[in-house]
This record gives C-alpha cells, sequence and structure tokens, in this order.
C-alpha cells in the first residue's frame, strides 16, 4: 500500500475459517465494531477482491486487511495501517489493537451462527 503518512503492520492467527473472518470484517453491520474510528465512513464501502484483501481510505488515512488459511481450519489476518499525523509507537498499538477488536466479532459471529 502507499501513501505519504507513517505504515504499521500487525497480524494474528484467529481461529475460524478464512472466508468468515473476511466476511466478518467487510460486514457493514460489523465494521463499527473493530475499524479505527478514522477509517469509519458510512457512504464508503471497502475494496474488496476474491483474494480475501480489503481496503479502506478516508481523509488521509487508509488500511488494507487480507486473511490467509492458517492450519488447522484456522485464519492469519494481517492489517496494515497508514496515517497522516500519527506517531509510530501509536499507530502501531492501534494496528494491534484493531485485530483484538476484529477477533472478538469473529468469535461473535461464530457464536451467534
Amino acid at each position: 500500500m502507499t501513501g505519504s503518512g507513517l505504515t504499521a503492520q500487525a497480524e494474528r492467527g484467529m481461529s475460524a475459517p478464512p472466508e468468515v473472518v473476511f466476511n466478518t470484517a467487510i460486514d457493514p453491520n460489523r465494521v463499527d465494531a473493530w475499524l479505527p474510528e478514522r477509517l469509519r465512513d458510512g457512504s464508503r464501502r471497502p475494496e474488496w477482491d476474491a483474494k480475501l484483501t480489503a481496503r479502506w481510505s478516508v481523509d488521509g488515512w487508509s488500511a488494507r486487511l487480507w486473511v490467509r488459511p492458517e492450519t488447522p481450519g484456522g485464519a492469519l489476518v494481517c492489517l496494515e495501517l497508514v496515517a497522516d499525523g500519527s506517531d509510530e509507537a501509536r499507530l502501531t498499538d492501534l494496528a494491534e489493537t484493531t485485530l483484538a477488536n476484529l477477533a472478538r466479532e469473529v468469535a461473535d459471529n461464530l457464536n451467534a451462527g
């Protein structure tokens, strides 16, 4: 991902199939619970593709999320945040917190279904 701001990356394993993780991440009813506030814009849907990659971009901030299979039956989730006007440590903490929030949403999604 290109951008003029700072970049931070985080990754996390999740105990759910990659498709469940990805569909939870792009679900417009769940995005406010995990995506950083600066990237939430109800009028914009993420760009996403069949390779389980999604992108959000709003006012100098962007995020790229990709989900890959991990054995047995889980997923490896990677997040890259790019932000103008942020410091590296704060952005790294935000990336890790964001993935923890997504993991909670995935668990809630699995328990609800």
